[in-house]
C-alpha cells in the first residue's frame, strides 16, 4: 500500500482544475482555510441525511457515492478518482446529503468549507459557471446511467461497468488489469444486480474470454466485445 505525507502531496491551488479560474487572493484565501485529511479503506466520508459543509477534492486513492436501499442494499451512483470533487451538490441545494460517501482503499481528500466557496462565488461568476457546468456534466452521464442500469440485460449492466470501472481508473502496467479492485458485492452494488448474479456473469465472461479474473483483479482480454456486449445490452 502507498502511503503519502503531506509534504508529498500538492497543494490544492495547484492540483485541483476549479482553481484555475481563482485569482491569487482567492488561491490563497481557500489554501488557508483548506485542510488535508486522509481517511482509512473503507471509512465513511459522510452519511446520507448529514448536512453538508465541506466540498472535498480526492487527492490519492478511490471513494463510492452511494445510496443504502430496500433490505440493506446499497447502489452505487458514482466512483471518484483524483482530481475529482464531490460533496458539493447538496449544499447549493440548502438540503441534507441524500447519499454517503465511503473509501474503497486508503485515501487523502482536501476539505474546503462551502461557506468560503460561496463567498467566492459571490464575486467571481467564473467559479460560479465552473460549478454550473459540473453539475450539468454530472446530471448527463446520471441520466445516461439510470436507463442503462434499468433496461440493459445483467450481462449489459455488468460489461458497461467494467468498462466504465477501466475508463475512469485506467490499466495497470500490463496494459490490461482495471486499475480498481471492487469487491463482488460492490461491482453488484454499481451494477444494480445481485451478488451472486455478478458473480454468474462474470465467470461466463471469463467462459467467453472476454476478460480474466485472480481475486479481485480483473483483466479485460477483449474490449472490444465488452463494449459489443454493453451496447446491445
Amino acid at each position: 500500500m502507498v502511503t503519502y505525507s503531506e509534504k508529498q502531496l500538492k497543494p490544492i491551488d495547484e492540483f485541483c482544475p476549479m482553481w484555475e479560474v481563482l485569482t491569487q487572493e482567492e488561491r490563497f484565501y481557500l489554501r488557508e482555510n483548506t485542510k488535508l485529511q486522509h481517511f482509512r479503506k473503507n471509512e465513511v466520508i459522510y452519511c446520507e441525511g448529514e448536512t453538508p459543509k465541506f466540498m472535498m477534492c480526492l487527492v490519492t486513492g478511490k471513494v463510492k457515492i452511494y445510496k443504502d436501499g430496500v433490505g440493506g442494499r446499497s447502489q452505487i451512483i458514482r466512483l471518484i478518482k483524483p482530481v475529482d470533487i464531490f460533496g458539493y451538490r447538496a449544499f447549493f441545494a440548502k438540503e441534507p446529503y441524500l447519499t454517503s460517501a465511503s473509501t474503497i482503499e486508503s485515501s487523502s481528500a482536501y476539505l474546503v468549507p462551502m461557506q468560503v466557496v460561496e463567498q467566492i462565488i459571490q464575486s467571481n461568476n467564473k467559479l460560479a459557471l465552473y460549478f454550473i457546468q459540473s453539475l450539468a456534466s454530472d446530471l448527463g452521464v446520471d441520466d445516461a446511467r439510470i436507463v442503462s442500469l434499468t433496461q440493459k440485460h445483467v450481462r449489459g449492466r455488468l460489461a458497461e461497468s467494467l468498462i466504465m470501472l477501466r475508463d475512469n481508473y485506467g490499466v495497470e502496467s500490463d496494459g490490461r488489469t482495471i486499475n480498481s479492485h471492487l469487491s463482488r458485492e460492490d461491482l453488484a452494488n454499481y451494477s444494480n444486480m445481485t451478488t451472486s448474479n455478478a458473480i454468474r456473469t462474470l465467470s461466463n465472461f471469463v467462459s467467453e474470454g472476454v476478460i480474466a479474473v485472480s481475486g479481485r483483479n480483473i483483466q479485460i482480454l477483449d474490449e472490444e466485445q465488452l463494449r459489443k456486449i454493453s451496447k446491445i445490452g
